[in-house]
């Protein structure tokens, strides 16, 4: 994959989240200003570095080097619901994991 490539994926997944630098930069731990350099000059980051982006997308190397997967509209309250999921804390999601086992459970 060419750097601009590399580039183009990286602002995609971005938009796809709806994310900004500034919050790209959060969720890697990447100065913004290292990753605006990286994406205004379009050069590939190291792989160690791109790892550090992968993680934050919660996606692997594979993934982001592998084919795009078919993306599916979501609806505004599918949104809310990931935007609501994505301020929790680890701890809180599991929580929220066993309390939606329950609920579907309950209706098998």
């Amino acid at each position: 994959m060419e750097d601009r490539e590399v580039v183009r994926r990286i602002n995609a997944l971005c938009k796809e989240r709806g994310w900004s630098v500034y919050r790209l930069s959060k969720e890697t731990g990447i100065t913004y200003s290292t990753l605006c350099t990286m994406l205004k000059k379009t050069y590939s980051p190291s792989i160690y570095t791109l790892s550090r982006i992968c993680n934050g997308f919660g996606i692997t190397l594979s993934q982001f080097f592998g084919p795009e997967p078919a993306v599916f509209p979501l609806s505004e309250g599918q949104k809310a619901l990931l935007d609501r999921w994505e301020r929790l804390s680890p701890e809180d999601q599991r929580a929220l994991e066993k309390y939606w086992d329950y609920l579907l459970s309950k209706d098998s």
